[in-house]
């Protein structure tokens, strides 16, 4: 990424960040590197089914022991100051890119991206880390109005202390570290659970990196785990605070827990995203947009386009263009330079998009494209005719699916669109740009773009949903320092004042 780094590199590219993965197979980092106390599970190349190494797999023991070191490791480095932190955070993103196309590959592998995918989420994982690092820079606190003479109001941010994480496996590089880098920059230490699916790009890498960097022991951990991992981490009563994104089942599990522990919680979740399309919309240029928020990473993204909703006048020319997109993607091995479809990532999500796809198409809708897959390979699906009540309308896909449903009028249109739990993104297309942004207000959504499609991520626009896609806007440069610390109220005076008793 042109432009990032002034410093010269001093290291190869093709200098590899692990000696080999005896460094981190089976292991957790915690205070160095270290047998997992749940045994090992193996991390699959998500094409091949080959083995790439053995994630460890956390305990409880394991989380209360990173919890203790984390605690103590966590005081010296908050009295660090922090355009001190900040170096060491930048350096960070540095050597991310020193070893992208490693971790790139691993993304690749783990996480069935396409190479072009992970790529850009390196690139993008990068510019995170640097707006975090951005952060130390900041003003500490703010000189308070007072209504007293002789008294001094100060308002000043302090860390939340010890963050617990816990990432999915879609994007792990990128969901890590735009928490992580806030999170340390601020004065926390972090205590990091990646998704066993895909341990390596958003865990392992970023302990080896964050050693390179200089980042003093015990003020960040990696403990990959399942469901014991995670309730252990939200449960310790050492962690302040907890970050989840993944799907909303979880999310409200680990909303009721926190919320019990009176704990801080920031809770990114799922999303069944329209995209609302008028009928003075160029077709073509719409059609190329929704394939991309439909189909970009297999569809297995909170952001994806999961619903149409199209004018009724420019319906049969949308499906077609649409269709045509479709069958034009290349499904295959994400090795592959020419590949732009990989794997879903598993046996239990193919055979949940199955079921989405047969039961909507049983209640009537029309299979236009796609709608088969060879193993956890799906061909991209075009569906018209989908309904309220049918699963493709009423559920979050997570595979290479677009349903299109129809409309007639904008206030249908933003009635159909806010037919949902969800609330995480939304997209309206048209020329009219008074007229589309008429049909945003209406919509109960965290993230509206208008002119494009919806899976956009920048840092510097907040994104958080509302409903069953979460509790706030979660990450950006606007929200990272009062996410990840606390406000403290001091006053001073000089002289203790007369009281009358």
């Amino acid at each position: 990424m042109p432009g990032l780094h002034e410093r010269n590199d001093p290291m190869s590219d093709t200098h590899s960040l692990f000696a080999s993965k005896d460094a981190w197979s089976g292991q957790i980092y915690s205070n160095g590197w270290k047998a997992a106390g749940l045994g090992r599970e193996p991390v699959l190349d998500k094409a091949t089914g080959q083995v790439m190494g053995q994630s460890g797999v956390a305990s409880m023991e394991d989380v209360h022991a990173a919890t203790v070191a984390a605690r103590k490791a966590q005081k010296a480095w908050a009295r660090l100051p922090a355009p001190k932190r900040g170096d060491i955070v930048r350096e960070f993103s540095r050597l991310l890119l020193v070893h992208g196309d490693e971790i790139a590959a691993d993304l690749v592998r783990e996480s069935g991206s396409i190479r072009a995918k992970g790529r850009w989420e390196v690139h993008m994982a990068a510019r995170e880390i640097l707006e975090g690092a951005a952060l130390a820079s900041l003003p500490s606190g703010v000189l308070a109005a007072s209504a007293e003479e002789g008294r001094r109001s100060v308002a000043r941010r302090i860390p939340v202390g010890v963050v617990g994480i816990i990432t999915p496996w879609n994007s792990p590089l990128l969901l890590a570290v735009r928490a992580v880098a806030p999170a340390l920059t601020m004065g926390n230490a972090v205590i990091l659970k990646p998704d066993l699916q895909a341990p390596i790009a958003g865990g392992y890498a970023l302990a080896r990196l964050l050693e390179l960097a200089g980042l003093p022991d015990g003020l960040f951990h990696v403990l990959p785990g399942a469901a014991v991992t995670g309730d252990a981490l939200v449960r310790e009563p050492g962690v302040d605070m907890i970050s989840f994104t993944g799907s909303t089942r979880v999310g409200k599990q680990i909303g009721s827990i926190a919320g019990g522990l009176l704990k801080r919680v920031s809770l990114e979740l799922g999303g069944n995203n329209p995209l609302i399309v008028l009928e003075d919309a160029d077709v073509e240029r719409a059609a190329s947009a929704a394939a991309w928020g439909s189909f970009f990473h297999q569809g297995q993204i909170c952001l994806t386009t999961g619903r149409h909703l199209v004018h009724e006048s420019i319906a049969e020319a949308y499906v077609l263009a649409l269709v045509r997109h479709a069958k034009q993607l290349v499904v295959g091995n994400p090795s592959d330079a020419e590949t732009q479809i990989g794997p879903v990532v598993n046996e239990r999500q193919a055979t949940s998009v199955d079921r989405i796809v047969s039961e909507t198409l049983a209640k009537g809708a029309t299979l236009h494209a796609g709608g088969s897959r060879e193993g956890l390979f799906f061909t991209p699906t075009v569906i018209s005719g989908v309904e309220p009540g049918m699963p493709a309308f009423d559920e979050e896909i997570f595979g290479p699916v677009a349903a299109i449903t129809v409309f007639k009028t904008d206030e249908e249109a933003a009635a159909l669109a806010n037919r949902s739990e969800y609330g995480l993104c939304a997209a309206v297309i048209s020329p009219n740009l008074a007229r589309a942004q008429a049909i945003a207000d209406e919509l109960h959504s965290g993230v509206i773009h208008i002119n494009d499609q919806t899976v956009l991520h920048e840092v510097y626009g907040p994104i958080g949903g509302v409903g069953d896609s979460g509790n706030g806007f979660n990450h950006s440069t606007l929200t990272n320092a009062d996410q990840f610390s606390e406000w403290q109220w001091i006053t001073t005076r000089s002289v203790v004042p007369d009281y009358p008793f």
